[in-house]
């Protein structure tokens, strides 16, 4: 269950004395919160939630709200320093710079924090007793031969390396964000609360704020974070963070008025899988079992919609459904496709340096048709490399991306326009387009695939692309219909016939059962998504026999 119980709840706040003090501090203002060991996405429905879940490392997170607040907070509990642990940190800080140099250089971040760690693992020895600072007193140090060591207790010496990763190399004021995998976006604006995208609790406020004091530090510090330096000159940049992270600064005071602006969004290790995706209601598992179909006989679409609808979420949750064997090919100006695949290639453009030296996506996706992939995976399509993603259907290279349209209509339109200029006869090279939007359903913000529509070709005396609608979202009842049941152009005329069907209605038989599969995960609450992964897989090798504790 995601909820701790009593013992399992003391166990945490033994361990983490910072989360205890703040507990403590809490209940004197309101009920004790209630602990999750994984957060459940009903908790969103709650009218005044008051919980607490733990992030990475020490990081907890404390969402609440009261009847006497508009919107609930968000506040995030890490190590505080006291008096003593100041000074130690302090003088550990200058010993750090001392002996740094004696170190091999350093290129990565992950290579700085490594070499923190050594030196502080040579610098502080660990006295249980070592409450206070001696050296305060005597203005000397234990003799080593690495340097000059601090005593410092256990607890002190965890408190300590926190914060000195946290400044030199992670992420300062954000770092408790970053290490939060609920975390969407990180929304900076100088001066004002951290707002942040919660992939729970949408748009929500934080206790932490960056003063105007520290706005351009802040931003000139992300900048050459990712590699991307800010300034008056270069007031506007874009960049990817060491974890892959999507940054973009906002910083003369001439163009932000209110001071320079930030948003991060944020890298997922883990990908969100396909069930979670149904439980949310994001997709029905008809859709998924269509998708499931449709990638396992290599046919080419689009998920298109607005910005932050989910396009990259639902695009990584069903790139599984291909078979476990093919070569996969992704070109990305920012990396956020995630493939389980043995044979994947994996690609970024380079846009600094030398002229010479930099490759857009336009390079990558005509690199990707020598390379002779099985399926070729654009990040998202922007400009006028979609040519290229056409060219590549028409050679037989099953192509999947990202696209801002809202609208089949607006998808045909922005293609066959400036500065794509794809011809309208080839846009029958794609198989159909996937809209997904996002939702402000009663205050709260949902994610739905409002529509999947299969194109059937060009009308030549019409001069226009004729298409299917497949699947529907109704608003009112809040689910998906399968209009194109029996009657799908893409599964019965571009796939059973293809894979040797002799009735093409059998076609349907195939998408029932792999719907139920899903189901059943579903019911069995089957949602990480390696364990999907595994049993999608297992289907592929072994058919029945390999998912048979999941149909029992």
């Amino acid at each position: 269950m995601p909820k701790m119980n009593d013992n399992e709840r003391d166990q945490v706040l033994q361990k983490n004395p910072h989360l205890k003090k703040y507990v403590d501090d809490v209940k004197k203002k309101m009920n004790e919160p209630v602990f999750y060991s994984a957060l459940p996405y009903k908790v969103r429905d709650e009218e005044y939630p008051n919980l607490i879940y733990h992030g990475r490392g020490p990081i907890f997170i404390h969402i609440y709200k009261t009847r006497d607040m508009d919107e609930a907070e968000y506040h995030a509990i890490e190590p505080t320093l006291d008096k003593n642990e100041q000074l130690k940190h302090d003088e550990i800080q200058k010993l750090i710079v001392k002996l740094a140099p004696k170190k091999e250089s350093i290129v990565t971040d992950e290579e700085l924090k490594k070499v923190l760690q050594e030196l502080i693992d040579e610098i502080i020895l660990i006295d249980e007793k070592a409450v206070k600072p001696d050296f305060l007193e005597k203005r000397q140090f234990t003799k080593s031969k690495s340097g000059d060591i601090i005593k410092a207790t256990s607890f002190q010496k965890k408190n300590i390396e926190y914060f000195l990763i946290k400044n030199v190399v992670g992420g300062g004021l954000t770092e408790c964000f970053m290490r939060d995998p609920h975390i969407e976006d990180i929304h900076i604006v100088t001066g004002h609360k951290i707002h942040l995208i919660h992939k729970v609790f949408g748009m929500i406020k934080t206790n932490v704020e960056i003063g105007r004091d520290d706005g351009h530090r802040f931003a000139r510090k992300l900048g050459e974070k990712m590699g991307a330096p800010v300034s008056e000159g270069r007031p506007i940049v874009d960049g990817i963070l060491p974890d892959g992270s999507r940054g973009n600064i906002i910083y003369s005071d001439a163009i932000s008025l209110k001071g320079p602006s930030m948003t991060i969004r944020r890298f997922t290790e883990t990908p969100i899988s396909v069930t979670q995706l149904i439980k949310w209601g994001t997709l029905s598992s008809g859709i998924a079992a269509y998708f499931w179909l449709c990638l396992q006989y290599g046919r080419s679409f689009f998920i298109c919609g607005g910005t932050a609808c989910g396009k990259t979420t639902t695009m990584n949750s069903i790139i599984p459904f291909i078979p476990p064997d093919k070569k996969i090919y992704t070109a990305e100006a920012t990396p956020e496709m995630q493939v389980p695949h043995t044979v994947w290639q994996r690609l970024l453009t380079k846009t600094t340096g030398p002229e010479e030296g930099q490759v857009d996506l336009f390079d990558l996706l005509k690199a990707a048709l020598r390379s002779r992939p099985e399926y070729i995976i654009p990040g998202e399509v922007r400009g006028p490399e979609g040519a290229i993603v056409f060219q590549a259907m028409q050679t037989g290279h099953p192509c999947m991306t990202t696209f801002h349209a809202g609208s089949l209509i607006k998808v045909i339109q922005r293609f066959t326009g400036d500065p794509i200029n794809v011809p309208k006869t080839f846009m029958d090279n794609l198989d159909f387009v996937v809209i997904q939007l996002a939702i402000d359903r009663d205050g709260k913000l949902i994610r739905r695939v409002t529509s999947i529509d299969e194109i059937e070709g060009y009308n030549r005396e019409l001069d226009g692309i004729m298409a299917r609608n497949a699947f529907e979202w109704n608003p009112i009842k809040d689910d998906h219909h399968f209009k194109a049941n029996r009657n799908s152009f893409i599964l019965e005329e571009k796939i059973a016939k293809n894979a040797g069907y002799t009735d093409v209605s059998e076609i349907y038989l195939e998408y029932d059962k792999r719907k139920v599969i899903l189901d059943r995960m579903v019911e069995k609450d089957i949602m990480d998504y390696y364990e999907v992964v595994q049993f999608i897989w297992n289907y592929y090798r072994e058919g029945d026999k390999g998912i048979s504790a999941l149909l029992k």
